[in-house]
């Protein structure tokens, strides 16, 4: 078999043989050193094998390695954001996008989990993935996206088992998912997988569908507990500060109040001891200075009549019908007016203040 074989082949040749059989193996030589030459697209990443054992990985551009069947090259797409869904089962043609997603069927199995206060909550959860290494992604794992979803939900199971109910649905939604993704990213780092979490979505966290209603009216109460609490803490904030003014201007007043008497009594203490030294010094002169003050300061403050001690036939008249009539001016005090003088016959002489010739 081998003879027919190189007559076969010595037919095909020219004449002499042996320089065509060497040119046909430097060809065929030269053909399989140039099939070692790949290209690496911008968002692939190359990774070469020997033997079929991991080698190295190629950066995108145009590579070479050793041709078949020694080196193999795979070039996996490494920057395409891949999407697990854990609670539910997304719609087969959704596309792959850092968007809400519209659960098509809830897996209850996987929704349902127990909060810090033993309360349970049904959530949805969609994390998005990407390949960091190809050499760890392509031999340090079989099944990627099954690690990645049990990761991704048994860090989800802890965050919540230590979360109460009341954030979890509330403004602890994106702390949670914070925690979910170092967590699950920790764990790819352990296992070097080759892969980064690039993201974790809540897309539904609500209590179970049997008791959603009643849920749904202590969330009611508690938003009137709060309204009602909130109108309370304003009345306090409002009355409270004025309470505390007119206090203060209480306490201002009656301090005012309390220093004009001090004033004053001391005021009238100096001058009772000013007088008694002017009396202790010259007692005749000081009782006739005080009584002419005080009668002077009385015929001040009421009216008079003087009337000539010669005069005769004038009658007393007291007009007391007048004067407990006196009109009173509209939102004052009543006038302190004199009241009119009496009437006196014709030609005597009657004047108001002090007329001539009569004593002093």
């Amino acid at each position: 078999m081998i003879r027919q074989a190189q007559e076969a082949v010595r037919r095909f040749l020219p004449r002499g043989g042996g320089k065509g059989i060497a040119l046909l193996g430097l060809v065929l030589v030269a053909f399989w050193a140039g099939s070692g030459f790949y290209r690496v697209q911008p968002d692939e990443q190359g990774v070469v094998m020997r033997f079929g054992a991991f080698d190295r990985t190629a950066p995108p551009g145009l590579n070479y390695h050793i041709p078949w069947p020694v080196e193999s090259v795979t070039t996996p797409r490494v920057t395409r954001i891949n999407r697990v869904d854990i609670g539910f089962v997304g719609a087969q043609d959704a596309p792959v996008v850092t968007g809400r997603v519209q659960p098509a069927r809830d897996v209850l199995a996987e929704s349902l989990m127990l909060t810090g206060d033993e309360n349970i909550i049904d959530i949805d959860v969609a994390v998005f993935w990407r390949i960091r290494d190809a050499g760890e992604f392509l031999f340090n794992t079989r099944n990627p996206e099954s690690t990645v979803k049990s990761a991704a939900e048994s860090v989800m199971r802890e965050v919540i088992g230590r979360t109460p109910i009341q954030p979890a649905l509330t403004e602890a939604r994106a702390q949670i998912e914070q925690e979910v993704r170092r967590g699950a990213q920790a764990i790819m780092d352990q296992y070097r997988a080759g892969i980064e979490i690039v993201q974790v979505q809540l897309q539904k966290v609500d209590p179970p569908a049997e008791v959603i209603e009643a849920f749904r009216d202590v969330q009611r109460a508690n938003a009137d507990r709060e309204r009602l609490r909130n109108e309370a803490e304003s009345f306090r904030n409002d009355i409270i500060p004025r309470a505390r003014g007119e206090a203060e201007r209480l306490v201002q007043e009656a301090q005012g109040a309390r220093e004009s008497q001090i004033a004053r009594a001391r005021g009238e203490a100096a001058r009772f001891i000013s007088v008694l030294t002017a009396y202790q010094a010259a007692p005749d002169v000081t009782t006739r200075r005080l009584y002419l003050e005080t009668m002077e300061e009385i015929l001040r403050r009421n009216p008079m009549i003087i009337v000539d001690d010669r005069l005769q036939g004038v009658v007393p008249f007291l007009p007391l019908g007048e004067g407990a009539a006196t009109p009173r001016p509209q939102g004052g005090m009543p006038q302190n007016r004199p009241p009119p003088l009496p009437a006196v016959p014709q030609g005597q002489g009657v004047v108001q203040g002090r007329s001539q010739g009569a004593p002093r």
